[in-house]
């Protein structure tokens, strides 16, 4: 065996070794560390004052039934302010807010478009209440959210409490949705444990609560606000806790077009929090540093890890042992196309859908370090139809 090839083996093993670490060894040794060694939060009932910021652009389709399902929570009586930052909507979004019959409802309107983490900036110091719950306008709330989520706030410990966005599956649910969907369960497994553990690192945008003192002001170009906002808290020394009676609905995309561009969006946000926050890399800094390179950074160098390992494999083919993991290498890409055709043809496949989810994953990881290197950071929300 040449020393090439012993290289080359060992490249291999190192890449398999980082991507079983990054998608299945993670996982399983958060759930077995949470098993272990899982702290509890003092959750009771909290009797205090609530703000509530809902951050909007052009959401008047959704705003005025938003507002009623918050006045409708169980909590309603301790809800003493809903304020709705509108940012730069022109769609009638204002009107509906504006005239909302109920008083503690108010309007902060911004006439410049300048993205959520700029609007939350603004807003968030200008609540009443020392319980701040951040949410956006299109998800649909049970009436025990926001009372289930604050009530994590009884323990001293907890700084930021996510709470569980649940996506409902339409009609006709396409192969994307079903990747989509099953890809969710997934990130909620390891949330769900990395918050027994220690904390998460990062909330979900639909749903979370914030002791107001905790907030800081972030950057106004910052993509991954929920999870910029939570850090600043953990970093502190408080925990950031996952709560799954605080359950939020959304529907997942359902085409590939719009599923590429959210995702293209958050991993680029991931790029940037190396950028924004360099001291969150260091052991020394950041509290929950193995977390926070396991979830959110270490993915980046998936798609590299992958092409180095195909790379490698191919080289190796000569060999009985690399001749059939080459198989099944192939395979599981084909296995993807399979999946691709199914989404193409408009037909469900619950045998293809994680492929094709995978490799669209990292496909469109690559382009959004491409966008992270060009600096091309939109912190407005670009819609699409």
């Amino acid at each position: 065996m040449s020393v090439m090839q012993v290289a080359l083996q060992i490249t291999f093993w190192i890449c398999l070794a980082g991507l079983f670490h990054i998608y299945v060894g993670y996982p399983m040794l958060i759930w077995m560390l949470a098993r272990l060694r899982s702290q509890r939060v003092d959750k009771r009932p909290l009797a205090k004052s609530i703000s509530v910021v809902v951050s909007a652009y052009n959401e008047a389709a959704v705003i005025g039934r938003k507002l009623d399902k918050i006045i409708a929570s169980d909590c309603s009586d301790q809800i003493v302010e809903i304020l709705v930052a509108s940012d730069c909507s022109n769609d009638g979004t204002t009107d509906i807010v504006a005239n909302y019959l109920d008083d503690r409802v108010r309007l902060l309107h911004f006439e410049e478009r300048r993205g959520k983490p700029a609007v939350l900036n603004d807003v968030v110091p200008q609540c009443q209440s020392d319980i701040v719950v951040l949410m956006d306008s299109r998800q649909e709330l049970e009436a025990n959210s926001i009372s289930e989520l604050i009530a994590n706030f009884s323990d001293p410990k907890v700084g930021v409490v996510s709470g569980e966005l649940v996506f409902r599956a339409p009609e006709g649910n396409t192969t994307v949705g079903q990747g989509i969907g099953m890809y969710w369960k997934y990130e909620k497994f390891i949330r769900r444990h990395e918050s027994q553990i220690r904390s998460v690192p990062g909330a979900t945008g639909a749903i979370y609560g914030i002791r107001k003192e905790l907030f800081e002001r972030i950057h106004d170009l910052t993509i991954l606000d929920d999870v910029v906002i939570p850090m600043q808290a953990v970093v502190k020394g408080y925990r950031c806790v996952f709560e799954p009676n605080a359950v939020a609905y959304d529907t997942p995309s359902q085409t590939t077009t719009k599923e590429t561009l959210r995702k293209r969006r958050t991993i680029a946000g991931s790029a940037q929090l190396l950028l924004h926050h360099p001291s969150w890399i260091l052991p020394w800094k950041n509290p929950i540093w193995f977390e926070f390179m396991s979830h959110k950074i270490l993915r980046l160098a998936s798609p590299l890890l992958l092409a180095v390992l195909a790379g490698a494999n191919l080289a190796l083919d000569e060999i009985p042992l690399y001749r059939v993991l080459l198989a099944f290498h192939v395979g599981f890409y084909l296995s993807a196309v399979v999946g691709y055709w199914f989404q193409m043809t408009g037909r469900k496949s619950k045998c293809f859908g994680v492929q094709l989810m995978f490799v669209r994953l990292n496909a469109t990881t690559l382009a959004a370090l491409w966008d992270a290197l060009r600096g091309r950071f939109t912190a407005a929300w670009q819609k699409t139809t």
